[in-house]
């Protein structure tokens, strides 16, 4: 059996984010600028390898102080109440790729998801570390999490679309044995 791998989020070389539909006419894009994690694996192509993800909700950006500060009080993210979004799962076998599937909790809010996950590869560092890359897409629903916020023009225009486009550009390190 081969030893488990501890590999940590380079926070330094990664992007959290995520994208909705502004009056279902063009997307408003954001991230999130503070996150950390961790995956263990056994295997060289990351199957079967847990992860654990956290998201500091307040570090939200969307080059936009009035809007994030919208997005941090109570009608989103409240992120008084609820500073971290956590994320506890697998990455699995999925035809010639990965999914990422597990429990994403959003605002006190738990629910499974399933993402395709692009295993870029491993390499080796400048500094002789090893590193790996990934790229996950997916989407997720606002008010599968009570991210109920719903406001419409004059015309009938919904202001915020519901579905919310994740992207995920990380890069692991790995962790001294």
């Amino acid at each position: 059996m081969t030893p488990q791998t501890t590999w940590a989020i380079d926070p330094n070389h990664s992007e959290v984010q995520f994208k909705v539909r502004h009056l279902m006419i063009s997307n408003i894009a954001g991230t999130f600028k503070v996150f950390n994690g961790e995956v263990q694996t056994e295997h060289e192509d990351f199957s079967g390898a847990t992860v654990h993800f956290e998201v500091d909700a307040t570090s939200i950006d969307t080059n936009q102080t009035e809007r994030d500060t919208h997005l941090k009080s109570p009608l989103f993210l409240d992120t008084q109440k609820f500073p971290k979004i956590i994320f506890q799962g697998t990455l699995e076998k999925a035809g010639a790729g990965l999914a990422l599937n597990g429990q994403l909790t959003l605002c006190a809010v738990t629910k499974s998801i399933s993402m395709p996950v692009e295993y870029t590869g491993t390499a080796q560092g400048r500094f002789a570390d090893i590193r790996a890359g990934f790229e996950i897409n997916g989407t997720i629903n606002r008010k599968d999490y009570g991210l109920n916020f719903a406001l419409s023009t004059d015309a009938g225009t919904i202001v915020v679309g519901e579905e919310i486009k994740l992207h995920f550009d990380i890069q692991l390190i790995q962790k001294p044995a």
